[in-house]
């Protein structure tokens, strides 16, 4: 029998700083390392003088959670590095004082991807926030690791440029994490993940040695570091630089709404709209308590008596966006649906969407706790996987809000419970289960965007063979020995070498890693 893992609980802005503990499991600390503390943070100390090192409880708090809000641990210590030179000295004496490191960006991570331990020094990036350079006619920049994700699209958007992944953390969320989760976005259907618009990344191994992966150039013959390292959740090194794509904006954009009576009818629209050919620069699905929900936040005009709607949006000249959307009406009228509506003006547009951005706030409004979760299916399978969920939230008794990127596949069903209830808890947690386990059933996977972190790491069995989970470690082994970096994510806990003083795979990667200079 499956056990049920822990998911990401998304407590809302309003609500009170309420939270369960203790339902994740941690690897114990290290007792001669949490008796050396002094030490540790004097030697920190010189290498992030004053305030750049922390380590006075009060100001430890902000570390000791991330997204995933209900679990909290304050870490060691932590230091706010403001160049790669500080991170690689940091990385240098962490490695021969066998302290573990946890990287962080903003936090903003809703699978527990920065979630501290006792005995690790958390070392955030957000000081290291400059953009180093932009080549327009080359189309790239290059950016520390603590710039912002929308902070890339303001840098260039005088251009006439912009940065395409927008995940709705795009205001706070910095693209070292974005790298290290690979990042999606509303607008991934047609521009990609992180992944398809990154172009080189500097990083600092565990060791400490600074690595130069890919550039400003096309793709080198050689293994694929680029593709290995992106979305590895700070598992094999510490992200300091990254070097992305920047497009050219569209000449125009509009958004319609489209409105059905059933959840699976909508689904099964999305499905013949991806089926007919057409990419849409997005495809968006909300059913009927995320409709009501943020039209409440946001007086977005959405149609009220609607159980799903789609927001759609399409690009290009004004003669491209009509045939676009007149063939896209076509093919949602033979599903019946309750209304149509299609955006005549920009600002029609950025009101269809405002209630979309607005969703997971929208959702805290009516449910001071939540479960954010994260899966994906083949589209094909959305009717089906979108019906199966209505009946687990009748068998579990939880209100489910279903916001997703319908385009492709992306699941992000809302689990509504009660913090305060650990039973209310506990069957949040299983429902959240049950649905990345049909996921995998219907041919998709555990995650789209949020990552594994702690949040799925006991579930990765569920997609993945023991032989595949193997090979994934002896990967984290070659290029961290030690298993000091980001310890107890991703992998589940049993035989996990980050439960052990002694790695269960040291000495088999030892000497592995990336060249001084590496190719993608």
């Amino acid at each position: 029998m499956l056990r049920p893992r822990p998911a990401a609980v998304q407590l809302a802005a309003a609500a009170s700083p309420r939270h369960v503990s203790g339902m994740i499991a941690l690897p114990p600390p290290n007792p001669e390392i949490i008796a050396r503390r002094d030490a540790i943070v004097a030697a920190l100390r010189t290498i992030c003088p004053g305030e750049a090192t922390i380590s006075e409880p009060l100001r430890l708090k902000p570390y000791e959670t991330d997204g995933l809000s209900a679990y909290r641990q304050p870490p060691l210590a932590v230091v706010l590095p403001e160049t790669t030179d500080q991170v690689a000295a940091v990385m240098r004496y962490c490695h021969g004082e066998r302290i573990r490191v946890v990287p962080r960006g903003a936090g903003t991570s809703l699978s527990g991807g920065a979630l501290p331990l006792a005995d690790a020094v958390v070392i955030g990036l957000m000081r290291m926030n400059r953009i180093l350079e932009i080549d327009f006619e080359d189309r790239l920049a290059v950016v520390e690791a603590g710039v912002t994700n929308l902070g890339i699209t303001k840098a260039v958007e005088h251009e006439g440029f912009f940065y395409a992944p927008d995940p709705s953390s795009q205001l706070a969320c910095m693209i070292g994490g974005n790298v290290n989760m690979n990042s999606g976005g509303a607008h991934c259907l047609k521009y990609g993940v992180t992944a398809n618009n990154l172009l080189g990344l500097k990083l600092v191994t565990p060791t400490g040695e600074v690595v130069e992966i890919g550039g400003g150039h096309l793709d080198s013959a050689g293994y694929d570091w680029l593709g290995l390292l992106t979305g590895s959740e700070g598992q094999l090194g510490i992200i300091t630089e990254v070097t992305v794509r920047i497009l050219r904006g569209p000449e125009g954009a509009r958004a319609m709404l489209a409105a059905f009576r059933a959840t699976d009818v909508a689904g099964a629209a999305v499905d013949a709209i991806i089926g007919s050919g057409i990419i849409p620069v997005a495809l968006e699905f909300m059913d009927k308590p995320c409709i009501h929900a943020c039209e409440a936040f946001a007086h977005a005009g959405y149609p009220l008596d609607a159980e799903a709607m789609l927001i759609i949006e399409v690009e290009g000249s004004e003669r491209e966006q009509d045939e676009l959307l007149t063939r896209i009406r076509e093919i949602c009228a033979r599903f019946d649906p309750i209304s149509m509506k299609v955006a005549t003006s920009a600002e029609e547009s950025m009101a269809i969407w405002k209630g979309r951005k607005g969703a997971f706030g929208a959702v805290g409004r009516i449910s001071p706790d939540y479960l954010c979760m994260d899966g994906t299916i083949p589209t094909g399978e959305l009717p089906g996987v979108l019906r199966r969920i209505g009946e687990m939230s009748d068998e579990y008794g939880l209100k489910v809000a279903n916001v997703f990127h319908a385009g492709d596949g992306n699941l992000h069903p809302l689990i509504m419970f009660d913090a305060n209830d650990p039973a209310s808890f506990r069957k949040a947690e299983a429902f959240g289960a049950d649905i990345l386990k049909l996921c995998v059933e219907v041919g998709g996977c555990l995650t789209g965007e949020h990552g594994v972190g702690v949040e799925k790491r006991d579930l990765m069995d569920v997609q993945f063979l023991p032989h595949e989970l193997d090979q994934q470690r002896r990967i984290k082994t070659a290029f961290d020995p030690d298993w000091l970096l980001n310890p107890h994510k991703v992998f589940p806990l049993e035989a996990s070498p980050a439960s052990s003083p002694s790695p269960a795979f040291a000495g088999e990667g030892r000497g592995g890693g990336l060249p001084a200079h590496a190719s993608h």
